[in-house]
């Protein structure tokens, strides 16, 4: 048997209502985005399409485990998990809302005919600005439950970006790499064996300061590692790839053990029905939205994932 456990930023998915306690005002009919209803509705669609199809080409079972980034609420999650392509999929979804300003989220979305909830709950990063402010972010979510007969744990990240400079927004990612070893050590204290999976947008790659002190500091393996080059990424700025979207593991995954779950495989899903098909930005991501104006396409990042095989 093999799994599919993905985590995919589906860049901006909002509703098109205002939420007065959130600044999610550039996603309104009335915004110079006019983000109405058709267009909604074709992003639901595109997403819903994209999250059927990841894996490899020998897996035609869609992911039994998604991670997303980006999302606003349970409102959109469940018009997703309604779209055309998901609706006859059992999933269900695991989401709170954060403190994030923009109102935006991280969620999981599982397969419920082969992963059972067992608990969730979130942490917050906190976060101090030079002025000495409080400055929220997405929460991490943390999922146990069961997955071919096995307990696993799954840990849900969007860290800080890099909007004020990678350097001086790194120390926020830093503290939220803390904050996953934390998380990481209690799994650990409750369980010695417990079999771990982090994944997210670390709005880092995988050999930045951050990211590498999560790694060493959670002992897991990072097959993200090897997947970034000059022509292939998770997504491209400024015409360089880079792969901020990563999925890790607990060394326990690598062992080979009757009747467990082993990883097999990591990929960036960036299939041609993806990308840009022509113009200078050929081969990148096929966004929604590229600053105000409107491309109709699907996220400014490609999916990731990994496969687990049941051993005999």
């Amino acid at each position: 048997m093999q799994y599919t456990i993905a985590f995919y930023n589906i860049e901006n998915l909002f509703d098109i209502h205002n939420d007065p306690f959130t600044n999610d005002d550039d996603f309104l009919p009335t915004s110079d985005k006019r983000w109405t209803q058709k267009k909604y509705d074709r992003k639901i669609y595109k997403i819903g399409s994209v999250i059927s199809q990841i894996g490899t080409d020998e897996n035609t079972t869609p992911p039994a485990i998604i991670g997303l980034a980006e999302v606003e609420n349970k409102r959109v999650l469940k018009d997703l998990l309604a779209s055309k392509d998901l609706q006859s999929i059992n999933y269900d979804y695991v989401h709170y809302n954060s403190l994030d300003e923009r109102g935006i989220d991280v969620a999981l979305i599982y397969n419920k005919d082969v992963f059972t909830v067992n608990s969730s709950e979130t942490f917050n990063i906190f976060i101090t600005d030079e002025d000495g402010e409080i400055d929220f972010t997405r929460d991490v979510l943390l999922v146990s439950g069961m997955l071919g007969g096995e307990e696993i744990h799954i840990i849900v990240n969007h860290w800080p970006s890099r909007r004020e400079g990678e350097e001086a927004s790194s120390y926020k990612r830093v503290l939220a790499a803390q904050k996953n070893i934390e998380v990481v050590n209690r799994l650990k204290q409750e369980n010695p064996n417990s079999k771990i999976i982090v994944m997210g947008d670390f709005n880092d790659n995988p050999d930045d300061d951050s990211v590498e002190e999560l790694v060493a500091g959670a002992n897991l393996y990072n097959p993200m590692q090897n997947l970034r080059s000059i022509d292939k990424g998770s997504l491209n700025h400024d015409f360089n790839w880079n792969v901020f979207d990563q999925i890790m593991v607990s060394i326990n995954f690598l062992e080979t053990k009757p009747n467990t779950l082993k990883f097999s495989d990591a990929n960036i899903f960036d299939s041609k029905f993806l990308t840009q098909y022509n113009g200078k930005y050929k081969g990148q991501p096929y966004r929604t939205f590229v600053g105000k104006k409107y491309k109709g396409g699907f996220s400014d990042h490609f999916p990731v994932f990994i496969e687990l095989r049941k051993t005999d």
